[in-house]
């Protein structure tokens, strides 16, 4: 949460968002990282007492008028202006990884057209919430609307419609940057993940790509991030440069 909250870095006045936002962690942690209460926070999620832990999360951590809503984001998203989808200038998460029965027969009729780049399988649904988060974003210049998503390593290289979204989303320039993390850093699967992260209005078409990996410091149940890892991806993040064994800045 931390990390992706400081690769993302929240500016004061800024609209953030996470569709599937649990107890509301990495959303209280993006809170945090704007230094001040400066911020709006909103937030959608579908377990009812996960929703119920969220809200009182955002209270503990004093978190300035939170619009958490409860529901399932793919089959029915709460946040809305004037019946189209409300647009943020941060959209994070950490969905549920190759969620089955995310909602396929519904997405072709998608009344906010969102699944137009291609219809995820269905019973894969990491490109739904991806494409979902997309669609979420600021379209304006100046609003910097940015990504950034945990996923399945599956979401780096599946082919069929996943193989099709991930052409169109590269074409279009979004794609900023993939972040291959160390295996077993979550509660409940051992599996590594990656942040992908996408902005609007790039200033050029390579794309950064980093594998950190083989850098954390490993536990008895989880491994864990030190502060060094963090800095170091975060530095080579925010320099965009190739370092050997590590980071490739890839020509488009």
């Amino acid at each position: 949460s931390r990390l992706l909250a400081k690769l993302l870095s929240p500016q004061p006045g800024e609209r953030i968002y996470d569709p599937a936002c649990g107890s509301g962690s990495l959303l209280i942690k993006c809170a945090e990282e704007v230094g001040s209460r400066d911020y709006s926070i909103f937030g959608q999620e579908n377990n009812g007492s996960t929703w119920a832990l969220a809200m009182m999360n955002m209270f503990l951590h004093d978190i300035n008028q939170p619009d958490i809503k409860w529901g399932d984001t793919i089959d029915s998203p709460l946040h809305l202006d004037d019946g189209n989808l409300k647009r943020f200038n941060v959209v994070t998460a950490n969905p549920p990884f190759s969620l089955d029965k995310w909602g396929a027969e519904q997405a072709p009729n998608d009344v906010h057209k969102r699944f137009w780049r291609g219809i995820p399988p269905k019973s894969v649904g990491d490109y739904a919430f991806i494409s979902h988060m997309i669609e979420s974003t600021y379209l304006e210049p100046g609003q910097n609307g940015r990504v950034g998503v945990i996923v399945p390593h599956g979401v780096l290289f599946r082919g069929g419609s996943e193989g099709t979204i991930r052409q169109k989303l590269i074409e279009e320039n979004l794609l900023d940057a993939v972040i291959g993390l160390p295996a077993n850093l979550f509660f409940g699967t051992g599996i590594p993940a990656a942040i992908l992260l996408f902005k609007r209005q790039r200033p050029d078409r390579r794309v950064l790509f980093i594998d950190a990996s083989r850098d954390f410091l490993p536990g008895a149940n989880q491994n864990y991030l030190r502060e060094q890892d963090l800095e170091k991806i975060l530095t080579i993040y925010r320099a965009r440069q190739t370092v050997e064994k590590y980071a490739t800045l890839a020509e488009f």
